[in-house]
């Protein structure tokens, strides 16, 4: 029976699996993702966490066919490796990724996709609808969208495409963005912006509100916490973070014409209320075209590493139809 492995480097964790040809995972395993000293302690972890995948499936990495990894960026293709990640110190300025794994499991089927492209791979392959133009969108530390669009899944020539986070939905800009450009969707709307939007709002306009953004350890959490509990200020955040989402993909609908829109990442599968439910709200409202299904993603917190796995099936496109 053949065998497949699909990765997901994360900024926190390193996960692996090992499915058959069919895309059933059958063996998994997961590491922390070293914060130094170089890239290539990340890749030695990688090819560590694979082999123990391997061992649990009862297979020799040689015998794995093929491989995808799904890994946050930048990428460069050409090369094979992240550069200079944006999520970890900045020592790791080099993460082979192409090379090793394929000189691991002996098999130049190897495909590497930023975390989002591999999200709809996996949403392809997976989902009961597999149509041919849809977005697997992931709003949580930071905001990513893969496409497809006409049965072809869009990675640009570098592999960077999607960094749809970084439109601009606030012309007035006064939010900035980690990459240091103002009025970014990211900016407003990621986990780890909406505790500082919480806190320019409050220094504006200050308010009666439990939340206390001068504490070093306040976050999202809080916000969602506080809004739950009836907190009018946190609501009001909340309210126009799911204006600004809203704002997002209705620039995605008119873009790429889903017909589908799958939504994951920690700040919606854990918020789904505050996340989902204001854009399906209001999305009829911002786009002069089709209103495409929009959903919780299927596969929850393995979006990334399954559609790894369906990567390494379908070489690359999530297509049933291209399983090898």
């Amino acid at each position: 029976m053949a065998r497949y492995a699909g990765v997901d480097l994360g900024a926190t964790n390193i996960r692996a699996v090992v499915g058959d040809e069919t895309g059933q995972v059958v063996s998994s395993r997961r590491t922390e993702t070293p914060q130094g000293p170089t890239g290539i302690a990340v890749t030695e972890a990688i090819l560590e966490v694979l082999r123990g995948a391997c061992d649990a499936a009862r297979t020799d990495p040689s015998e794995i066919t093929a491989a995808g990894i799904g890994t946050f960026g930048p990428l460069d293709l050409a090369a094979g490796v992240v550069e200079n990640p944006a999520n970890l110190p900045d020592a790791i300025d080099t993460i082979p990724l192409i090379g090793p794994v394929s000189e691991l499991i002996d098999s130049n089927s190897v495909h590497l996709h930023n975390d989002t492209t591999a999200g709809v791979i996996g949403e392809r392959f997976y989902s009961e609808r597999n149509p041919d133009d849809m977005v697997y969108l992931t709003i949580s530390s930071g905001i990513g969208a893969g496409v497809a669009v006409d049965g072809r899944v869009l990675t640009g020539w570098d592999g960077n495409a999607g960094e749809v986070g970084h439109m601009t939905v606030d012309p007035e800009g006064y939010m900035p963005c980690g990459c240091g450009i103002d009025g970014h969707w990211e900016a407003y709307c990621s986990g780890n912006n909406i505790p500082m939007y919480a806190g320019h709002l409050l220094k504006d306009d200050p308010v009666d509100t439990a939340l206390d953004p001068d504490d070093p350890d306040f976050s999202a959490v809080d916000v969602f916490s506080a809004a739950n509990d009836g907190d009018t200020f946190a609501q009001e955040v909340l309210d126009r973070v799911g204006r600004w989402n809203t704002i997002g993909v209705a620039n995605l609908v008119h873009a790429y014409a889903p017909l589908v829109i799958y939504v994951g990442g920690a700040v919606t599968l854990n918020n789904p209320e505050w996340t989902l439910d204001p854009i399906r709200e209001s999305i009829g409202e911002m786009v002069m075209s089709n209103v495409p299904d929009i959903q919780k993603t299927t596969l929850g917190n393995d979006v990334v590493v399954k559609g790894a796995l369906a990567s390494a099936l379908t070489g690359g496109t999530g297509d049933r139809a291209h399983l090898a």
